[in-house]
């Protein structure tokens, strides 16, 4: 114990040190920006208690920028006007470079999934202006959908851009498909805040 307090003050900047070089390798842009913010705080304890002001000025003006993009970031986690859904074929090219450029990834979550334009029926890009942040395939069954894939980049990974498929009005509805499935065993947690229903092993929205 007398050590942990002769020595706290080198623990926090290691800390903060390595936090904040743990953060500069996220993939996902709003778990870089919460890291990011934490490390500067620490350091900012750490600068002040040595009396560092220019490092505690500029870690204060970090952590004002992460806060303003944090904030940014979940105001718009849930709204329409920042991601655009496009409607595309199941062979449409880039399309299936988005799929070859992400299939490792797509693998991790989805080790059986195969792309065969012939059994996928609607697929659908989400943007987020010019870049594309998520993937989703459905095949149909009469009048309902079967999900094949939900895929979100890992820069997105904390976010759900896929769900703006399921509330666009019309999108699914006009293809006339009342009932969409998830695949069995599919995690829930992004699913049961838009309307989902547990239906056995999967999801089910009623549209």
């Amino acid at each position: 114990m007398n050590w942990l307090a002769d020595h706290w003050l080198d623990i926090l900047g290691w800390g903060g040190s390595a936090l904040l070089v743990y953060s500069l390798l996220q993939a996902s842009v709003l778990r870089l920006r919460v890291l990011n913010a934490i490390a500067c705080v620490l350091l900012i304890v750490f600068n002040a208690a040595l009396e560092v002001w220019p490092m505690v000025g500029m870690n204060t003006v970090l952590v004002a920028i992460n806060a303003y993009f944090i904030v940014h970031l979940l105001r718009e986690r849930h709204d329409e006007t920042a991601y655009t859904v496009l409607g595309v074929s199941p062979t449409d090219e880039y399309l299936r470079h988005v799929l070859r450029v992400h299939g490792a990834d797509i693998l991790r979550f989805n080790p059986e999934f195969v792309h065969d334009p012939t059994e996928t029926h609607d697929a659908f890009l989400i943007q987020k202006g010019d870049e594309t942040v998520g993937v989703v395939l459905l095949r149909e069954e009469g009048d309902t959908a079967h999900v094949l894939l939900d895929y979100v980049t890992p820069r997105y990974r904390d976010f759900s851009p896929g769900e703006f498929v399921w509330r666009s009005s019309g999108l699914l509805t006009d293809r006339g498909i009342r009932h969409v499935v998830t695949p069995p065993g599919m995690v829930g947690a992004y699913y049961d805040r838009l309307g989902f229903a547990r239906e056995g092993d999967s999801w089910v929205l009623h549209l």
